[in-house]
């Protein structure tokens, strides 16, 4: 089976080529949300998503590229968006089909991967829309692949830590999580998703990445 880190080093390199740094910074807007307790000792923290609008789509077994492409071509204008824009946009050819170019919309982080989605066996992506997308705003996508939910009240304990997404980081920091939860009096109301918020090109000492456990 692929590697965690294989995933993600494979998916981000288009998403920050633009902004990428070997230090850490993107210039990518992270999703906002209420800090509700922090432990800076751990790098823990308690946080509550008000409302986040998920464009998602399953993980195959190639790394997640099918994945990272057909939402890379949503946000780059895959999407029922053209009728509301001028048609300035040029048509662009895919598998020899003649596409309008919808909305483009600027990239969020973090990427959500939840290898433990129940509904395929590579699990599922998510891109968060930018804060001021709606469910009712956000542009349909034209691949019927490609879903739009949105999540309300989100209240998860986080985990920060460096270095890659490898299985063994995952595992660890899960296991960390939730030992954490269980004792600061929090349920667990979930199994464990991952985020990362820097390209591959970024020093895997100087790279942010999470892991999340949705609580009560």
């Amino acid at each position: 089976m692929t590697s965690v880190s294989t995933k993600f080093a494979t998916v981000f390199l288009a998403i920050f080529m633009g902004g990428c740094s070997v230090v850490g910074e993107n210039g990518v807007a992270s999703a906002p949300y209420t800090l509700l307790e922090s432990d800076d000792s751990q790098k823990i923290q308690v946080r509550n998503y008000a409302s986040m609008v998920w464009v998602s789509t399953s993980m195959s077994e190639d790394s997640g590229n099918s994945a990272f492409r057909k939402l890379f071509a949503y946000i780059g204008g895959e999407n029922e968006g053209a009728a509301e824009i001028a048609m300035t946009a040029p048509v662009i050819m895919d598998d020899n089909k003649m596409l309008k170019k919808g909305t483009e919309i600027p990239m969020t982080a973090p990427v959500f991967m939840n290898d433990s989605a129940p509904e395929n066996t590579g699990g599922v992506m998510s891109f968060v829309m930018p804060n001021d997308f709606t469910l009712q705003t956000t542009p349909k996508p034209t691949n019927e692949d490609v879903k739009v939910s949105e999540v309300k009240n989100y209240k998860v304990a986080v985990i920060e830590f460096s270095g890659t997404l490898s299985d063994n980081n995952v595992q660890k920091y899960t296991q960390r999580l939730t030992n954490w939860i269980d004792a600061h009096g929090y349920t667990a109301t979930s199994q464990a998703i991952k985020a990362g918020y820097n390209g591959p090109f970024t020093i895997p000492m100087f790279r942010k990445n999470e892991v999340l456990i949705e609580v009560k």
